[in-house]
């Protein structure tokens, strides 16, 4: 299966807990040192980290490694686990002394998925996230479904589980030093339902069990919602240019979840580039023609991935209620 791994260099790392009062977990994504990223935030509950930083208008335009996180804002402390990860071996912006690792971070909400709002990732986590990211190699499957940033995700204000998902897309007529390849990872923690899921999916889900939740009110935030997304490709781009690509990326995540960008979504999408390929430039025609082929092909990797991340997702029951997997009307 497609994956952002097929963009070379480009490494995934999870660590989850699913027991004793938690269900959330970390993802980290690790680019090749030298890759440069942009992000876009469209949602109107963002919980971010470092996300100005990667303003085209900023001081550093290379990124170390990209932090997905649960735990709403109280997660964001795993980015400093990755940061530490990073800056022990020398990956960052060089100061006197040392390295400051640039690793930008975004949250999902999913305080209480397993009945105990303190269970939630802390800098270990993402140090380990880190860790496991390095550890898996080049090309290496990616796990998905209900890992990493997934693991208490869900989806449909809350009815029903979301998780990670990935995809890739490969062009082979932008540019003339080999094909340029787009990949996506998503976490799906979305208020609105997915789009172009129907009878026929890759997976038979189980009978639709209406949602059971505890009443009480941490089980009935499901409003509280946030889709992140990670663009990766191997082409060479400014950071200028992976802001747009980002900015693409949020035409796959509405095509792919309705409603998205809503008040109580944090929709974020990153955009990452690794620069082993050249675009077609000669021209001015050519570079505004192998841009916006990039960047539809990015919105559709968004899309994929998400749905993806749906498909994926396995069914759970907590202290806190039901979360049963998808199933598409009609099936």
């Amino acid at each position: 299966m497609s994956a952002i791994t097929d963009v070379p260099g480009i490494r995934i790392g999870h660590v989850q807990k699913s027991d004793g009062g938690w269900l959330s977990g970390v993802t980290v994504v690790l680019p090749p040192v030298g890759t440069v990223g942009s992000v876009d935030v469209r949602g109107g509950g963002p919980g971010t980290h470092e996300t100005d930083a990667l303003d085209p208008t900023t001081l550093v335009s290379t990124v170390d490694a990209i932090v997905l996180t649960g735990g709403s804002a109280f997660g964001l402390a795993s980015a400093t686990g990755a940061q530490l990860w990073c800056e022990e071996r020398g990956r960052g912006f060089a100061v006197p002394g040392t390295v400051v690792p640039i690793v930008p971070a975004a949250a999902i909400f999913d305080l209480g998925r397993a009945g105990d709002v303190k269970a939630r990732p802390d800098a270990d986590m993402g140090y380990q996230a880190a860790a496991a990211a390095f550890a898996s190699g080049d090309h290496a499957a990616v796990e998905r479904g209900n890992v990493g940033a997934g693991t208490g995700a869900v989806i449909a204000r809350g009815q029903y589980k979301g998780g990670v998902g990935t995809s890739s897309i490969t062009l082979d007529n932008i540019s003339t030093d080999g094909p340029v390849i787009v990949g996506a990872i998503a976490v799906v923690n979305a208020l609105g339902t997915p789009v172009g899921l129907g009878p026929g999916s890759a997976r038979l889900r189980e009978a639709r069990p209406s949602a059971q939740r505890v009443a009480d009110p941490v089980a009935s935030t499901e409003g509280l919602n946030t889709t992140l997304v990670v663009i990766a490709t191997n082409a060479v781009l400014d950071v200028a240019e992976c802001k747009r690509t980002a900015s693409s990326g949020h035409a796959g995540l509405a095509r792919a979840l309705d409603p998205s960008h809503t008040l109580a979504d944090g929709d974020t999408v990153f955009a990452l580039a690794t620069g082993a390929v050249g675009l077609d430039r000669s021209t001015e025609q050519a570079r505004q023609v192998s841009l916006i082929t990039l960047q539809s092909a990015a919105a559709e990797a968004v899309r994929l991935a998400i749905l993806d991340g749906v498909e994926a997702a396995e069914s759970v029951t907590t202290a806190a209620g039901v979360f049963p997997a998808y199933r598409p009307v009609g099936e």
